[in-house]
């Protein structure tokens, strides 16, 4: 019996989102920053906020990362990313509308970089979230 409790556990935890782990964490963080910030504030604030949250609940926390963009092999530009968790996840706060152009932003930090999952986090009236993520084909 303990060998097949074992395969369902192997099961469901291969069909998990990957990194959901920490996601799950930062999602955690969002909500309880958003809970007692409310919105409306600058969002730098939220990103600040948001790194002291996601220590304290465990995470590693990198703020301000650059992140190279190359043409042909050359560096052309530097996006720089809010949070980078736990060497994983990127992390875009954003306040202001409309979430498709900041989808877009936090595509192309995917694309420049190792990193294969990002999280887009709305501190606006009504608090949103959206997990994405990148595979190698699309990089």
């Amino acid at each position: 019996m303990r060998y097949a409790w074992s395969r369902v556990v192997a099961a469901m935890i291969a069909d998990l989102p990957l990194h959901w782990e920490v996601t799950e964490v930062v999602l955690q963080a969002f909500r309880m920053v958003y809970n007692r910030m409310g919105s409306r504030f600058l969002e730098a604030v939220y990103v600040g906020a948001l790194e002291i949250q996601c220590r304290k609940l465990g995470l590693r926390v990198a703020r301000e990362v650059p992140i190279a963009v190359r043409y042909d092999g050359h560096i052309v530009g530097h996006y720089r990313a809010d949070l980078i968790i736990d060497g994983v996840v990127v992390v875009e706060v954003k306040t202001g509308e409309p979430m498709a152009a900041h989808f877009a932003q936090l595509w192309n930090y995917l694309r420049c970089s190792e990193l294969e999952v990002g999280l887009l986090l709305h501190f606006g009236q009504t608090p949103r979230s959206q997990r994405i993520t990148i595979d190698a084909l699309h990089k």
